[in-house]
């Protein structure tokens, strides 16, 4: 799921400064449980693909 992601990043698919599903829906989307959905955020954030804002979501990170 995470390389799905990032792959989609680097496509361009989610292009830099887009907000990403919520981890509900992304779990939804890859039929994972909700802990794995934000397992994953971690994993993107912690590669420096994406940035958390605090009460607002996950967002790809600009310069991606």
């Amino acid at each position: 799921m995470a390389d799905d992601i990032a792959e989609r990043i680097r496509r361009g698919e989610y292009s830099p400064g887009t907000k990403l599903p919520p981890a509900r829906e992304l779990a939804d989307l890859y039929a994972v449980s909700l802990s794995t959905a934000q397992r994953v955020q971690l994993i993107l954030k912690e590669r420096g693909l994406v940035v958390g804002r605090q009460g607002d979501g996950v967002y790809v990170a600009e310069g991606r």
